[in-house]
Protein backbone atom coordinates (compact mmCIF):
# COMPACT_ATOMS: atom_id res chain seq x y z
CA UNK A 1 0.00 0.00 0.00
CA UNK A 2 1.35 3.22 -0.73
CA UNK A 3 1.52 5.22 2.37
CA UNK A 4 0.13 8.33 0.33
CA UNK A 5 -3.10 7.47 -0.42
CA UNK A 6 -5.68 7.81 2.73
CA UNK A 7 -5.38 4.52 3.99
CA UNK A 8 -9.20 2.31 5.37
CA UNK A 9 -9.19 2.25 9.06
CA UNK A 10 -7.84 -1.79 8.45
CA UNK A 11 -4.86 -0.64 6.23
CA UNK A 12 -4.31 1.98 9.28
CA UNK A 13 -3.80 -0.36 11.50
CA UNK A 14 -1.92 -2.50 9.16
CA UNK A 15 0.41 0.37 8.85
CA UNK A 16 0.54 0.80 12.52
CA UNK A 17 1.57 -2.56 13.74
CA UNK A 18 3.91 -3.14 10.50
CA UNK A 19 5.57 0.39 11.94
CA UNK A 20 5.51 -0.94 15.38
CA UNK A 21 7.38 -4.64 14.45
CA UNK A 22 10.35 -2.31 12.46
CA UNK A 23 10.45 0.47 15.30
CA UNK A 24 11.02 -2.45 17.60
CA UNK A 25 13.60 -4.33 16.30
CA UNK A 26 15.87 -1.34 15.05
CA UNK A 27 14.29 1.61 16.96
CA UNK A 28 16.53 3.56 19.77
CA UNK A 29 19.60 5.89 19.55
CA UNK A 30 22.18 3.37 18.90
CA UNK A 31 21.08 0.05 16.22
CA UNK A 32 20.87 1.71 13.14
CA UNK A 33 24.52 3.84 13.84
CA UNK A 34 25.53 0.29 14.78
CA UNK A 35 25.29 -1.21 11.41
CA UNK A 36 26.06 1.71 9.79
CA UNK A 37 29.28 1.22 11.69
CA UNK A 38 29.44 -2.25 10.35
CA UNK A 39 29.10 -1.75 6.63
CA UNK A 40 32.26 -0.82 6.22
CA UNK A 41 33.09 -4.59 7.20
CA UNK A 42 34.07 -7.08 10.71
CA UNK A 43 35.04 -5.21 13.42
CA UNK A 44 36.00 -5.79 16.91
CA UNK A 45 34.01 -4.26 19.77
CA UNK A 46 36.81 -1.24 20.61
CA UNK A 47 36.49 -0.87 16.92
CA UNK A 48 33.05 -0.30 16.64
CA UNK A 49 32.83 1.74 20.02
CA UNK A 50 35.73 4.11 18.68
CA UNK A 51 33.72 4.99 15.37
CA UNK A 52 30.13 5.49 17.68
CA UNK A 53 30.62 8.55 19.33
CA UNK A 54 29.41 8.50 22.93
CA UNK A 55 28.02 4.69 23.26
CA UNK A 56 29.05 2.99 26.52
CA UNK A 57 30.49 -0.60 26.30
CA UNK A 58 27.40 -1.90 27.91
CA UNK A 59 25.19 -0.33 25.88
CA UNK A 60 26.53 -1.24 22.61
CA UNK A 61 26.99 -4.75 24.03
CA UNK A 62 23.21 -5.03 24.72
CA UNK A 63 22.75 -3.89 21.18
CA UNK A 64 24.73 -5.83 19.97
CA UNK A 65 23.37 -9.03 21.58
CA UNK A 66 19.97 -7.82 20.30
CA UNK A 67 21.12 -7.30 16.82
CA UNK A 68 22.40 -10.90 16.82
CA UNK A 69 19.29 -12.46 18.42
CA UNK A 70 17.18 -10.71 15.21
CA UNK A 71 19.86 -11.45 12.35
CA UNK A 72 21.42 -8.64 11.86
CA UNK A 73 24.52 -9.53 13.08
CA UNK A 74 27.05 -12.45 13.20
CA UNK A 75 29.70 -12.31 16.22
CA UNK A 76 32.21 -14.63 15.18
CA UNK A 77 34.93 -16.07 17.84
CA UNK A 78 38.39 -16.74 16.51
CA UNK A 79 39.47 -19.35 19.16
CA UNK A 80 43.19 -18.18 19.60
CA UNK A 81 45.15 -17.19 22.11
CA UNK A 82 44.50 -14.18 22.91
CA UNK A 83 40.42 -15.22 21.76
CA UNK A 84 39.51 -12.43 19.19
CA UNK A 85 35.66 -11.76 18.53
CA UNK A 86 34.43 -9.10 15.36
CA UNK A 87 31.04 -8.55 14.69
CA UNK A 88 30.21 -8.67 10.62
CA UNK A 89 26.47 -7.83 9.29
CA UNK A 90 24.38 -10.41 8.04
CA UNK A 91 23.02 -10.76 4.28
CA UNK A 92 19.77 -9.69 6.33
CA UNK A 93 21.39 -6.62 7.36
CA UNK A 94 21.60 -5.62 3.38
CA UNK A 95 17.43 -5.22 3.72
CA UNK A 96 17.99 -2.11 5.62
CA UNK A 97 19.59 -0.52 2.92
CA UNK A 98 16.76 1.54 1.26
CA UNK A 99 15.85 2.39 5.14
CA UNK A 100 18.76 3.94 5.53
CA UNK A 101 19.40 6.08 2.57
CA UNK A 102 16.20 7.36 2.93
CA UNK A 103 17.05 8.32 6.79
CA UNK A 104 20.18 10.07 5.96
CA UNK A 105 19.12 11.77 2.96
CA UNK A 106 15.97 13.15 5.10
CA UNK A 107 17.65 13.80 8.10
CA UNK A 108 20.49 15.99 5.66
CA UNK A 109 17.14 17.96 4.31
CA UNK A 110 15.86 18.61 7.51
CA UNK A 111 19.26 19.96 8.91
CA UNK A 112 19.43 22.20 5.87
CA UNK A 113 15.72 23.39 6.69
CA UNK A 114 16.75 24.41 10.54
CA UNK A 115 19.74 26.01 9.53
CA UNK A 116 18.02 28.13 6.59
CA UNK A 117 15.19 28.89 9.43
CA UNK A 118 17.72 30.61 12.05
Amino acid sequence: MDIDTRPTTEQCTGLLNSMGDALYVIGGKWKLRVIVALRGGHKRFNEIQRAIDGISARVLSSELKELELNGFVKRIVHAQTPVIVEYQLTGYADTLSPVLTSLADWGAMHRDKLRRER
